[in-house]
């Protein structure tokens, strides 16, 4: 009798899910927490150490986005990776300034609330206190490659995978997810803020990109005010 018997097929992934969602937060978890808990043990000068942190949630990032994609997918293109077209990188840089300008807003929201100033980034400033070639070092750090580890794992991973719940769950709750991970203090509405402007854009144009040109806006005068606060108050 002859054999029927037809190989199985797999469908393939379109888009990452849990699986993705719990590596990559696992692996940003133990590179940007376990990491940064080690570094503060070690015995660098303050610039290192300042320069070292304002770098490695970006780091943190982009390997949880890395380890997502090995994880099931090994491809791209289903994390919002893609052409887009002119407009919406645009749309992206003019959401980003609107998201600058509501997080002051939001920040001095919070303030008024809670009372307390304690921020957990002042020690990016740090990282800046070597002279010109520190200052741009520390911005790029942080306006450049934060926003890119950031929103490939928070948008390319968590907001995709949410968003088969619909909008209200993929965008505010991969914002809710990633201003947590600032911790509870006064990051967190600014994070919060962020999140929801590059989630949104994120869910409209389809790709990361509009949305990572949001957060380096976002994120990008963040040195320089640090640094003019402290010659300010020095003076």
């Amino acid at each position: 009798m002859t054999d029927m018997t037809f190989p199985q097929t797999t469908a393939p992934i379109d888009r990452p899910g849990w699986p993705e969602i719990a590596v990559g937060l696992l692996v940003f978890a133990v590179v940007g927490f376990g990491g940064g808990s080690l570094i503060a043990r070690m015995d660098f000068p303050p610039l290192v150490i300042g320069l070292i942190f304002t770098g490695l949630s970006g780091l943190a990032g982009l390997a949880g986005f890395a380890a997502a994609v090995r994880l099931r997918i090994r491809a791209l293109a289903p994390f919002g990776f893609g052409p887009v077209s002119r407009r919406w990188l645009w749309i992206g840089l003019a959401a980003g300034v609107f998201a600058f300008f509501v997080k002051g807003l939001a920040v001095l929201g919070y303030l008024s609330l809670v009372g307390s100033t304690e921020n957990p980034q002042d020690i990016y400033a740090m990282g800046a206190t070597g002279g010109v070639g520190s200052i741009i070092l520390a911005t790029i750090l942080l306006g450049i490659l934060t926003p890119i580890g950031e929103e490939f794992l928070f948008r390319g991973v968590l907001a995709n995978a949410l968003l088969r719940y619909g909008a209200l769950v993929g965008v505010v709750g991969s914002a809710l997810i990633f201003a947590v991970m600032h911790g509870i203090n006064m990051v967190f509405p600014a994070a919060l803020v962020a999140g929801l402007v590059a989630g949104e854009v994120f869910r409209r144009s389809g790709s990361i990109w509009p949305a990572v040109i949001v957060h380096i806006v976002f994120n990008l005068p963040t040195i320089p005010v640090m640094v003019w606060i402290t010659v300010s108050g020095s003076g």
